[in-house]
């Protein structure tokens, strides 16, 4: 049989194939196509010089395998880079360049395109056959600051947040991060900053965006070869509000952009608000050096309102529906739903509907009844950060001693509770929870849940640990 480019690829393809996982296979080796094949130098065509810069990075060793396997020890690769041709021209450009895993091989020539003087500015927002040149916020106008109301567990940053609307860009919160517990608000704040700042300032161009979604519009990019389309585009932002940031954790390539983007914005005056479920200090498989970035300006808590602030969030939602309701009854829902605003809020609506479609009257046993149903239909998803902070305050230790390398015997068990209640408590898996408490692996996790089972079982003080902090974690 002959020895072809195609057949040593598809080769090379069927060992990778079997040692990586199928969405990364799918994702960076199905775009590739083979070449040409000239004595022991095979080569592959790429959509990008992207594209080649991550397969020599993380694919690079596999590479060399598979090709030694197929060519032998002197086996060489080169990447045949297409690139897009900015003047139309339909013959696509390329660019060879020798793998960096072979040794000393001199570089062949490399035709590089020009540079569009006039490019097309392609908007990730816009659907596809839709002529749309303006960049729309993405901003809901129901989250303003009238309807935030202020108390003592929101001052910081709902001030800071009025001082970035005044002046985006041109005060010392640049970033600002706004972070907190799940319905404390977030979301609603960085809307109502966009909108005012909208208000104020017409001309700027705002834009609000998840970080999930911000990853997918990138992914989407790298295999549309228009990755640095998706930078430029980004880069024209006056106001760019990113959204539950935390979701880039270990995302190193989506990070590696944003970083890019972040830096071009700050340098030039731009605003840039993110939103978080934790302080930069806790956030977790987040590079360094963004995470430097992020403290550059002002990291703002929310925290759970306290009871009047929860009795003035009622009232206005009651106000700006149009309905009344007796103090009473307002104060009842207020005293026994603490945890956050969605869920107040989202009480007080099923008493509303209740009463309508039912034709009730509004009574505080009618309250009761609804509360006790809502209070257990919406129990909290207890995080891996939260048992790690109960496990640490029960043992009087700082959730960094808690995480240490150290292996006296009483944090290594407070250690090994912390682990064994997130598999309990949480949905996360045995990696992930290894790596929030501490950076171990899953084995760790695993043997951590056994250990404790067995304490359990044998050690009458070790059980008292685990009965307290289950009442501490259940309430």
């Amino acid at each position: 049989m002959e020895v072809t480019a195609q057949s040593v690829w598809n080769n090379c393809l069927s060992f990778i194939k079997d040692n990586i996982q199928p969405q990364a296979y799918k994702t960076w080796f199905e775009p590739i196509t083979a070449v040409k094949l000239t004595d022991n130098a095979l080569s592959i065509q790429v959509p990008s010089k992207f594209f080649y810069e991550w397969l020599e990075e993380h694919y690079v060793k596999i590479l060399k395998v598979a090709l030694n396997k197929e060519l032998g020890e002197r086996a060489k690769l080169v990447y045949v880079i297409k690139m897009e041709n900015t003047y139309g021209n339909k013959q696509p450009f390329t660019e060879r360049i020798p793998s960096s895993n072979r040794g000393a091989v001199k570089s062949q020539n490399v035709d590089i395109p020009l540079k569009n003087k006039n490019p097309e500015l392609k908007n990730p927002f816009v659907i596809p056959g839709i002529r749309n040149v303006k960049i729309e916020s993405q901003l809901n106008p129901n989250y303003s600051f009238d309807n935030f109301l202020e108390g003592d567990s929101n001052r910081l940053a709902r001030n800071a947040g009025l001082a970035v609307a005044n002046k985006p860009g041109g005060t010392s919160f640049n970033p600002l991060l706004i972070f907190g517990g799940v319905g404390l608000g977030k979301t609603h704040l960085a809307h109502a900053i966009g909108i005012d700042i909208k208000d104020k300032y017409p001309e700027k161009t705002v834009l609000y965006i998840s970080a999930e979604k911000f990853t997918q519009q990138y992914i989407d990019s790298v295999k549309k070869n228009n990755r640095n389309d998706f930078i430029h585009f980004y880069q024209i932002i006056d106001v760019l509000i990113i959204d539950d940031v935390q979701f880039l954790s270990g995302k190193s390539g989506t990070q590696d952009v944003f970083f890019h983007i972040f830096n071009h914005l700050h340098q030039n005056g731009k605003q840039v608000i993110l939103t978080s479920d934790k302080a930069p200090v806790d956030m977790q498989d987040i590079e360094q050096r963004l995470l430097s970035r992020f403290k550059w300006g002002l990291s703002a808590e929310l925290q759970s309102p306290d009871f009047e602030t929860r009795v003035s969030i009622l009232k206005n939602k009651l106000y700006r529906d149009g309905v009344e309701m007796p103090d009473d009854i307002i104060e009842y829902v207020a005293k026994h739903i603490k945890i956050n605003v969605r869920e107040l809020e989202g009480a007080i609506i099923s008493l509303i509907a209740q009463s309508s479609f039912n034709k009730k009257e509004i009574t505080i046993s009618l309250a009761k009844e609804i509360v006790e149903k809502f209070v257990k239909n919406t129990k909290r998803e207890v995080s891996i950060d939260y048992i790690q902070k109960v496990v640490s305050d029960y043992f009087q230790m700082d959730v960094s001693t808690l995480q240490s390398k150290t292996r006296k015997r009483h944090i290594v068990q407070a250690r090994q509770l912390a682990m064994f209640f997130a598999k309990k408590f949480t949905k996360a898996s045995l990696a992930s929870i290894g790596s929030q408490i501490g950076k171990r692996d899953h084995a760790t996790v695993l043997h951590a849940c056994k250990t404790v089972d067995n304490l359990s079982s044998t050690d009458k003080q070790f059980r008292k640990y685990v009965e307290d902090i289950s009442k501490k974690l259940a309430l």
